[in-house]
């Protein structure tokens, strides 16, 4: 199926849940893909391909190595796997993003399917995995896929110079989407399985050297490669800003979830019950928006931007125009948070320290939630 041409003239076909690009003159590629990849100015074609059973099941090498493995999927798709490179992912093709940005004689095309829900992880993360003597690990689910191409060349300093400035749009888009990591409290800077290929075009009479944010040339990878990962991530899992709105959204990474809140609520309704209760209570305005101040506070706090003792005071006050004093007749129940992710790498605080400003929040949640039941509780935040 095709599905893009891209400004060079090339096809951009999906098939066998790949989508492929053979090139119709010579490129120069760089790339993380695990076979050909590196910096390469000999390579036919690249592609990047769903290597899952089927949706939502987990990706399997065949082969005793990851490079051996790709070089058989580059075979499977009718490629010369001596001249092509790919990367690999758990997100299916078929939600892909294609976005191109033009200025004069320049144009960046990003092609990028994604998924960090299950994946997501901040640099500096504990790691899961170490490689020794050739070891195989799978891929997690969950991974960004970028390929990159520019209709005109770049020296070989611009091409890699262009890989930092692609990176930092997705993690630029990662963080204004605030998905979370999995692996820490803190805000997720990509998945840990991420691939990207860029490919220059060596043929066009224009060569540029510099591809970084001052740069027209950087300005257009941006906004490239923020628009297609925002969309593919929206397309592959429903991460949106409208998904975000909504409390446990904002605040699982520090262990505020819905299995949480059911625990502590003690089944006093049935669970499906208490999860339309919950949506309906935890998406309004005032709520997100406040609670959303409080999950920046906590990262000020763990960043070092502001003192325990500001937080602190700020959390307070927060908690206070969140209502999370109603009704006395609210019975009082303690607040059992349940196991943590750890703080992210180079925390200025301990752990100890950000839980006693989870724990306040947890049960002035638990009083909003249970207060919804008073019929003469006033209302909570509007």
């Amino acid at each position: 199926m095709r599905i893009a041409v891209l400004e060079t003239g090339e096809v951009v076909h999906r098939y066998k849940k790949a989508i492929v690009v053979s090139f119709t003159g010579k490129r120069r590629v760089l790339s993380t893909a695990p076979h050909n990849g590196g910096y390469r100015e000999d390579l036919t074609a690249v592609f990047n391909q769903d290597g899952t059973v089927g949706a939502g099941m987990g990706y399997t090498l065949r082969a005793p190595t990851y490079a051996e493995h790709m070089a058989l999927v580059a075979e499977e798709l009718g490629l010369d796997a001596d001249t092509a490179a790919g990367i690999s992912t758990a997100a299916q093709m078929e939600n892909v993003s294609v976005r191109t940005e033009r200025w004069k004689e320049t144009a960046v095309t990003a092609i990028v399917t994604g998924g960090i829900e299950i994946n997501g992880g901040r640099v500096g993360d504990t790691a899961s995995w170490h490689e020794a003597d050739g070891e195989i690990v799978e891929a997690e689910l969950g991974t960004i896929n970028i390929m990159l191409f520019f209709n005109v060349d770049l020296t070989a300093e611009a091409l890699t110079r262009a890989l930092v400035t692609c990176t930092e749009a997705k993690t630029a888009a990662i963080q204004e989407l605030l998905a979370p990591s999995r692996y820490s409290m803190g805000l997720a800077t990509g998945s840990g399985t991420d691939g990207t290929i860029l490919a220059a075009n060596m043929d066009s009479p224009v060569c540029l050297t510099n591809a970084g944010k001052h740069s027209k040339l950087g300005e257009l990878i941006g906004k490239a490669v923020k628009a297609a990962v925002k969309e593919a991530l929206n397309q592959q899992s429903g991460l949106c800003p409208a998904r975000q709105h909504q409390v446990v959204r904002r605040m699982d990474r520090f262990g505020i979830t819905n299995d949480v809140l059911w625990r502590n609520y003690s089944g006093r309704k049935p669970r499906a019950e208490f999860e339309e209760c919950l949506e309906e209570l935890l998406s309004r305005g005032m709520l997100v928006t406040y609670t959303s101040l409080y999950a920046h506070l906590l990262d000020q706090a763990v960043w070092g931007m502001l003192s325990l003792e500001e937080v602190t005071e700020g959390a307070a006050s927060l908690r206070r125009l969140m209502k999370m004093e109603p009704a006395e007749k609210v019975p009082e129940v303690p607040f059992h948070l349940g196991e943590v992710q750890p703080l992210p790498a180079g925390s200025a605080i301990e752990q100890e320290k950000i839980i006693p400003l989870i724990l306040p929040y947890g049960e002035g949640l638990m009083k909003l939630i249970m207060g919804e039941e008073q019929p003469e509780n006033p209302s909570v935040v509007e």
